[in-house]
């Protein structure tokens, strides 16, 4: 005799609440890591901070992949973010899709420019 207790309750919707709530502290974390490292290099630079001892900073070459690192971190922080309030707040479906669009395309331009940026030390 087989007894099934409660409804059969079909859930609905994108599933990835918890996959994007862990990406958004990852993310944070690896730039809050990039911060600590950026001060304890700054604050141990001698001299005057310019653009020589900044280009010093990040002339090495795992400083610049570190930096690489954490602006895709911060680039995929902000889309999670965007995203959900893009989603959650802007109801026409039309609307919405040009605004991820439009996203996307800005998030990538700022990642490009500071590859090009972090490049040019």
């Amino acid at each position: 005799m087989s007894v099934n207790y409660g409804s059969k309750r079909v859930v609905t919707g994108a599933h990835y609440g918890a996959r994007d709530w862990l990406a958004q502290r990852i993310t944070a974390a690896l730039m809050a890591l990039f911060t600590i490292v950026l001060l304890v290099k700054v604050l141990f630079t001698s001299g005057p901070l310019g653009y020589d001892s900044w280009a010093a900073i990040f002339a090495a070459q795992w400083m610049k992949a570190l930096t690489f690192a954490v602006f895709i971190a911060l680039a995929y922080h902000a889309w999670v973010g965007v995203r959900d309030i893009w989603m959650d707040y802007v109801k026409p479906a039309g609307l919405r899709l040009v605004l991820h669009v439009f996203t996307l395309v800005w998030l990538l331009a700022c990642l490009g420019w500071a590859v090009q940026v972090l490049w040019r030390l």
